[in-house]
């Protein structure tokens, strides 16, 4: 019988473990006044919480209805020309400017709080779960929101500088004009890239490898094999695992900025700096 009594106190600590709220977290907000950390209690318990339906939602690929709070209601003191850095649990990070949150097109950003009472469905496509806290927006569109900027599995939001001021060896040199493809390519390369990978050793995001050392992607495949890479990853090796998405319609990613990103890429392979 004294044998049977640790397999007992095992079994009520993993029934009591399974029997917590898997997905009760945190949030860590700063814009400059402080860190103020937000629990999922006290987000679901505000009194500007709503359900929000979001018509084929970007993680989840279906219509989703959540249990949100207006974004813009958590940035206290947010103004036009700020920045701010939403960083995931999973290494995911991602720039915004305060004009996309503050935008008066009717573009709406709103913080979906993941009930444990409720959980969300699995990603598809073996992503693993969004929550507990995903930045989901109504009519995107109009004020211009990419698939990047529905950051999910957040872990915090704080003000930052501009990525030219924060990482300078990404940037094209000065003597690249302003209407070249390769300044063009940057741009896309901040907003689709630079979320989940560096650079030249520089960046926030922690998800996928460097880009550029030791080698950068135009330096060992062929144009179109990369071409064809970056809009399914899943064309060059068929990895049901891997956590790269791919770029595969014209709204995502055009072909002109496709062309665009590739140009800068090709231009960062002769402009290297060891991390």
């Amino acid at each position: 019988m004294k044998g049977l009594i640790p397999l007992r106190r095992c079994l009520c600590l993993l029934a009591l473990c399974l029997a917590l709220p898997v997905h009760a977290a945190s949030l860590n907000i700063d814009t400059g006044h402080g860190v103020r950390t937000w629990t999922t209690e006290a987000l679901l318990a505000r009194p500007d919480l709503q359900t929000v339906t979001v018509p084929v939602d970007v993680a989840f690929r279906q219509t989703m209805h959540f249990r949100a709070v207006p974004l813009r209601a958590l940035l206290p003191g947010l103004e036009h020309g700020d920045r701010l850095q939403f960083v995931a649990h999973d290494g995911f990070s991602v720039d915004i400017a305060a004009d996309t949150i503050l935008n008066k097109k009717g573009a709406t950003a709103w913080l979906a709080i993941e009930d444990p009472a409720h959980p969300w469905p699995a990603l598809p496509g073996n992503k693993g779960d969004a929550g507990p806290f995903y930045v989901v927006w109504l009519r995107p569109a109009v004020a211009g929101v990419s698939i990047e900027q529905w950051p999910y599995q957040l872990a915090r939001i704080q003000r930052t500088k501009d990525i030219a001021e924060r990482f300078a060896h990404i940037a094209p040199d000065a003597s690249v004009p302003a209407q070249s493809p390769i300044r063009r390519g940057y741009a896309v390369f901040q907003r689709t890239c630079f979320t989940c990978h560096t650079l030249n050793g520089e960046g926030d995001a922690q998800m996928g490898p460097d880009l550029n050392i030791p080698y950068n992607p135009t330096e060992y495949l062929r144009q179109d094999l990369l071409r064809a890479f970056i809009r399914n990853p899943q064309s060059l090796h068929h990895w049901p695992q891997a956590r790269m998405h791919g770029f595969p319609t014209q709204e995502s990613l055009s072909d002109a900025d496709l062309d665009a990103l590739l140009a800068y890429l090709r231009y960062m392979a002769q402009h290297k700096v060891s991390p």
